[in-house]
């Protein structure tokens, strides 16, 4: 991937250059694929979603976010840009989604 993907979800940019995933708001975080995870979990019935992004495989040490329905609903590159996090994390490791 030589593409740069970006998105804004509420007060976050998303950017993802196919090897670093860069989260720009008010708790940054950068990661890099190889030692990266990535769930998203949701809708639940009022149609908040999760994402929780971290380092290894092991939770914690990472950045939850949440976001509403609407937050979602407004966020058109988001669930793209993470299916293109995912497919790099598994192409880095070799092996598929966790």
């Amino acid at each position: 991937m030589n593409d740069e993907i970006m998105t804004t979800v509420g007060c976050d940019i998303y950017s993802f250059d196919g090897r670093v995933l860069e989260i720009f708001g008010i708790f940054p975080a950068r990661f890099h694929i190889r030692h990266l995870y990535v769930r998203v979990t949701g809708p639940d019935r009022k149609g908040k979603r999760t994402v929780e992004i971290g380092h290894g495989q092991v939770r914690g040490g990472g950045t939850i976010r949440t976001y509403t329905a609407a937050e979602w609903e407004q966020a058109h590159g988001l669930p793209a840009l993470l299916e293109a996090v995912q497919k790099a994390i598994d192409s880095a490791s070799g092996h598929g989604p966790v």
